[in-house]
């Protein structure tokens, strides 16, 4: 019987097409199975589900995640941890943080006790704690252990994960209130996507973003308006499709200069484009509703 040539199901992924990536999986399910692969097909069933958590279908997730359940045995380490990884996440997702939280420290600990192969989900369990936990300063603690094992780890794909980790980890300094600090964590995220993901360039601006974002923050207003323009320089020229969280960036850098007839148009631009975004519909109208009126 000839050999049955498996994908990699990082290859497959399409974050931001959570429906589309989901249909490349049910089309390789019965390649899986015939392939007699156990391990391929437990962790492939354990990404089926993921596409569905992120689309917001949990009961379709965790019935998926059932199916895997009751096939896990020790010999497959891997398949459980991305298991425990995906349960955490749809119960994360469907607001039950307290309850994700000890499937995030499970796959923590197989991951330590499987070594080396485990790393890059040893790394993201401890991304996942530092998301699920309550509180400040366990988040904070949980994104540098991830980062101190994605820096020291041999694999490629666990080191990978440096450039989020060490966005998050900035975003949690900034939160505090401990702007110098988030300064310097932002310019190494800015430095570290550079030198290893020169072709991401999305990645590569919300880094600058939010090195600029922070010089704001500090009140250093020349500098961060200088970037923001760099930013918006690189969009309107590169062709790619236009951010409102710069618009914004550059209305506040202006109007904190006392521009506000020059900040005006930036903040209504603002506006137009994050009026779209439904998480900041939801979450933050205030916000919106501020944009909207400076940008009036």
């Amino acid at each position: 019987m000839n050999e049955i040539n498996l994908p990699s199901l990082f290859d497959l992924w399409n974050y931001n097409d959570p429906a589309g990536t989901a249909a490349r999986f049910r089309k390789l399910l019965p390649l899986a199975e015939q392939s007699g692969d156990v391990a391929y097909h437990l962790e492939l069933l354990t990404q089926l589900a993921r596409t569905q958590s992120l689309q917001g279908h949990f009961a379709e997730a965790h019935a998926i995640l059932d199916e895997v359940e009751s096939q896990l045995t020790p010999q497959f380490p891997i398949a459980h941890m991305r298991y425990l990884l995906e349960r955490g996440r749809t119960f994360n997702s469907a607001g039950e943080a307290a309850t994700a939280v000890p499937l995030f420290q499970q796959a923590y600990e197989l991951g330590l006790q499987t070594g080396i192969t485990a790393d890059f989900f040893t790394v993201d369990a401890a991304h996942m704690l530092g998301i699920a936990v309550a509180d400040p300063a366990e988040q904070l603690r949980w994104n540098l252990t991830a980062l101190a094992l994605a820096r020291r780890s041999p694999d490629r794909r666990a080191q990978s994960w440096q450039g989020s980790l060490l966005n998050n980890i900035g975003w949690a300094y900034f939160d505090a209130g401990n702007y110098e600090e988030a300064l310097k964590i932002f310019e190494d995220a800015a430095v570290w996507r550079q030198a290893n993901q020169p072709t991401n360039s999305e990645a590569i601006r919300i880094a600058n973003w939010s090195v600029a974002r922070v010089l704001r923050a500090l009140g250093r207003l020349d500098e961060a308006l200088t970037r923001q323009q760099t930013i918006l320089h690189e969009i309107e020229t590169t062709g790619v499709k236009s951010d409102g969280f710069v618009y914004e960036e550059i209305g506040e850098c202006l109007m904190a200069l006392g521009q506000e007839a020059a900040a005006r148009p930036y903040f209504a631009q603002a506006y137009t484009h994050l009026a779209q975004q439904t998480w900041l519909v939801k979450g933050e109208p205030a916000r919106l509703e501020r944009l909207r009126r400076l940008g009036d």
